[in-house]
C-alpha cells in the first residue's frame, strides 16, 4: 500500500508500507530534491541557452522533473530531459500531491500524464521521455550530462546500486557529465569510485548529513 505523507517542510512524499520505504526525506521532500539535484547538479551544469541532458534514475512523483523545469524556464536552460521508472503511480496518487500549489506551477499532472516511451516537447526548451523499464535492461541510446540518481535505497534495491551499474552510467556520460546522490553510505561510494567517478561529499538537505556527488573526469 502506498501512503500519501506529508514532510516537515509542508511537501508530499509516498510511503510504501510493503517495501517499508520512502520516495522522499520526511524533513521535507522539497528541500531534499533541491539540494540534491538542482543545487549540486542542475546548477552546475547547466548554462542559459546550451541543451543539457537530464538522466533521472526513478521518475516517482515526479518532483525532480518538475523542479528542473521550472528551473529551465527561470533560467532558459535547455533540457532534454529523460527518466526510468519501472512502477508509474496510479491516477490517485500523483493526483493528491501538493507540489504544483507550492511552487506556484501547473504542469505537474500533465508530465504524469504524457504517454510512456516517447519524446514529448513540454516547453520549447524543455523535452521529456519517460521510459517504463527497469534499469538493469535499459540501453542508453545518447550520452548525457546529468545524472540524478534517485532509486529506492541500497537496502531495498541493492542490485541497482552495484559498481556493474555505475560503469554502465559512467560510459553512458559525456566527459565533465555529474552524478548525484542522496545515499552516501560507504559501499556507494566504493561502487561509485570503482566505476571510474571521481566522489565528492557535500552536505545534505535538513536531516542528513551528507550527499554525494560523482564526477567523469
Amino acid at each position: 500500500m502506498i501512503e500519501l505523507i506529508l514532510t516537515k517542510d509542508g511537501s508530499h512524499t509516498l510511503y510504501d508500507s510493503e517495501l517499508g520505504v520512502w520516495h522522499h526525506s520526511v524533513n521535507g521532500a522539497l528541500q531534499e530534491s533541491t539540494r540534491i539535484y538542482i543545487e549540486l547538479g542542475l546548477w552546475e551544469k547547466a548554462q542559459a541557452g546550451k541543451e543539457i541532458r537530464v538522466f533521472e534514475m526513478g521518475f516517482g512523483t515526479g518532483l525532480n522533473v518538475l523542479l528542473t523545469f521550472i528551473e529551465a524556464q527561470k533560467h532558459d536552460y535547455h533540457v532534454d530531459y529523460t527518466t526510468l521508472e519501472a512502477f508509474p503511480l496510479s491516477v490517485e496518487k500523483y493526483s493528491a500531491l501538493n507540489y504544483d500549489s507550492l511552487l506556484g506551477s501547473d504542469v505537474l499532472q500533465r508530465l504524469h500524464q504524457l504517454s510512456w516511451n516517447q519524446q514529448h516537447e513540454v516547453m520549447k526548451n524543455f523535452s521529456l521521455t519517460k521510459i517504463q523499464d527497469d534499469l538493469l535492461k535499459y540501453q542508453f541510446t545518447q550520452k548525457v550530462d546529468l545524472v540524478y540518481f534517485d532509486a529506492y535505497s541500497p537496502n531495498t534495491q541493492p542490485e541497482l546500486w552495484t559498481e556493474e551499474v555505475f560503469r554502465k552510467i559512467y560510459e553512458a556520460m559525456n566527459e565533465g557529465g555529474v552524478l548525484t546522490t542522496y545515499c552516501s553510505k560507504t559501499v556507494v561510494r566504493k561502487a561509485l569510485i570503482a566505476a571510474g567517478f571521481i566522489v565528492e561529499k557535500h552536505p545534505g538537505p535538513r536531516g542528513k548529513r551528507e550527499v554525494l556527488k560523482a564526477i567523469k573526469i
